[in-house]
């Protein structure tokens, strides 16, 4: 039994692994807790983190950071995806990290926050639309604690069912923004509904369908709703952030996940995204690269440029 977390377990020898491609960064974080609040980073813990423990993380994550945990590999642009700062002050963010982009050059896109279901939703979308470098916008629905409480939430101002707040979501199309898409795995198929009501409003889904029961039972309804997704074409998947909150990164048991997400969605509308820092609770910037290029070793040059660089690419027009 491995009891450190931060360990994967069963990682494959890389020897010989053919790393030469380039690698677009679909999901990423910087952190500033000096010129951005980020409530969970500083004085609000959040009890049910997707990872379990995640005092590690709370503290700075700047663009030299980032850098150093790339390593060697030929990561040419990134997307930063908004990092729960301050949700009552939106714009903070994107402006923080819009002097980052043109002191550091990095990230190349963001995906920034704003709600949908407010009547300052409007114009919070168009004052985010208005930075150059925002692509999308990620506004997390409410969601349930577990697939047992998944309908306690129904119908609740902000849900997937609130009317209100899928009324929000279309107004991304009028400032061309995609919407990043995070859910449990219980609430997939419901999340399927909602894509469905806006055939020209790009959506990538994050974080692999978040399958987080890894039981026969638990993947059957994870693969159901991706199934669902995957029905709607404008609706892309990043494979990212394969931690769970109780057990380490395991090679065997996330190569099943990602062989049967790409399958189901096909190579041309998934994106590596690295997650990081979060993801590094669990493994190695590199070595996740390299776990996940392990996996796919029998697939073609070109199925592996569109999940590491092409589908990113043309998703969030970098």
């Amino acid at each position: 039994m491995n009891d450190d977390l931060s360990q994967p377990t069963n990682l494959p020898d890389f020897t010989g692994l053919d790393m030469d491609f380039d690698i677009i960064d679909g999901h990423h974080h910087l952190f500033d807790l000096d010129a951005v609040y980020y409530p969970w980073l500083t004085d609000r813990p959040e009890a049910h983190f997707l990872l379990g423990n995640y005092e590690a993380i709370k503290q700075n994550y700047l663009p030299k950071d980032f850098r150093a945990d790339t390593g060697d590999l030929r990561v040419v642009k990134t997307v930063h995806v908004e990092a729960e700062a301050d949700h009552t002050h939106p714009l903070a963010e994107t402006r923080w990290l819009s002097s980052v982009i043109e002191d550091q050059g990095l990230p190349d896109a963001l995906v920034a926050h704003s709600w949908l279901h407010f009547p300052t939703s409007e114009s919070i979308l168009a004052e985010q639309a208005a930075c150059a470098a925002v692509r999308g916008i990620r506004s997390k629905p409410l969601t349930a604690a577990s697939a047992a409480t998944r309908n306690d939430v129904h119908g609740k101002p902000c849900s997937l069912g609130d009317a209100t707040w899928r009324a929000g979501l279309g107004l991304l199309r009028k400032f061309n923004l995609s919407w990043d898409l995070r859910v449990p795995y219980w609430h997939l198929r419901e999340a399927a509904e909602v894509c469905a009501l806006y055939p020209d409003l790009p959506i990538v889904v994050e974080h692999t369908g978040l399958a987080w029961d890894r039981s026969a039972s638990g993947l059957a309804e994870w693969r159901a709703g991706m199934v669902a997704l995957a029905q709607h074409e404008h609706v892309h998947l990043k494979i990212s952030e394969l931690g769970l909150a109780g057990d380490a990164w395991d090679y065997q048991d996330n190569r099943r996940l990602v062989r049967q997400a790409l399958e189901i969605f096909g190579f041309n509308r998934c994106m590596f995204a690295s997650n990081f820092p979060v993801a590094g609770l669990r493994i190695g910037y590199v070595e996740q690269v390299k776990a996940i290029a392990h996996m796919i070793t029998d697939c073609s040059k070109s199925e592996r440029a569109a999940l590491f660089h092409d589908t990113a690419e043309r998703f969030y027009r970098l």
